[in-house]
């Protein structure tokens, strides 16, 4: 009879484990599909933005946007990108003023379109052959991950230009760079949006062709 309740008891435990790990599992399951979904919608409503309002973000969210930027896949690994993170008004400004006058000595316009904070992304161009693909790699997932965070951003161009020139090779030196390995690849601005959020613009058809 003891035998009996013995065995009766661990086929009991048997059946709650069971039953527990398949809870487990499924609750796996949903908050991997959940996390899934986020994702696909983070990206398919990310918009670039060109209007922003003063307000700082917190550096604690400028970090994980500058992380996620680090976890952006690289040619064999080399990460040949960095990230220069600019908060500083007045370097903000300059930057914003040697990329105007990529334009033109008398360009008076804000290129950062009024955001605050400026990720600048440059490549070691002796890192490996791929340094240009993987910084854009990198800018691509500032992007996303600023939208993520609730954060408007923008792709502004002329970072090599503006690193070419001696004031932004004088940046890059001030902070132990060399500037010339490193070539700018792009600046993403980010900062909270200023008005309405756009919507998205029509696909063009043909966008993606099928081989079945």
């Amino acid at each position: 009879m003891k035998r009996l309740l013995f065995i009766l008891t661990l086929a009991v435990i048997a059946a709650v484990s069971s039953c527990s790990n398949k809870k487990v599992a499924t609750n796996e399951e949903n908050k991997n599909e959940t996390i899934m979904n986020t994702t696909m919608q983070d990206l398919l409503t990310r918009r670039s933005i060109r209007s922003y309002t003063d307000e700082v973000p917190p550096r604690e969210v400028i970090e994980e946007i500058c992380k996620a930027g680090t976890y952006a896949p690289t040619g064999m690994n080399k990460q040949a990108p960095i990230i220069i993170a600019v908060t500083n008004r007045e370097v903000r400004d300059r930057l914003s003023k040697l990329n105007g006058a990529v334009f033109g000595p008398d360009n008076d316009r804000d290129p950062f379109y009024g955001a605050p904070v400026v990720l600048v992304v440059l490549a070691d161009t002796t890192a490996a052959f791929t340094w240009k693909e993987d910084g854009s790699l990198v800018m691509g997932n500032l992007l996303n991950a600023a939208h993520a965070k609730g954060l408007g951003s923008c792709w502004i161009h002329r970072a090599k230009e503006v690193f070419e020139t001696e004031e932004g090779k004088a940046i890059l030196t001030d902070l132990g760079i060399d500037a010339n390995k490193y070539v700018g690849i792009g600046n993403c601005i980010l900062g909270y949006v200023n008005g309405d959020y756009p919507e998205a613009k029509p696909r063009k058809e043909n966008y993606v062709y099928w081989i079945e």
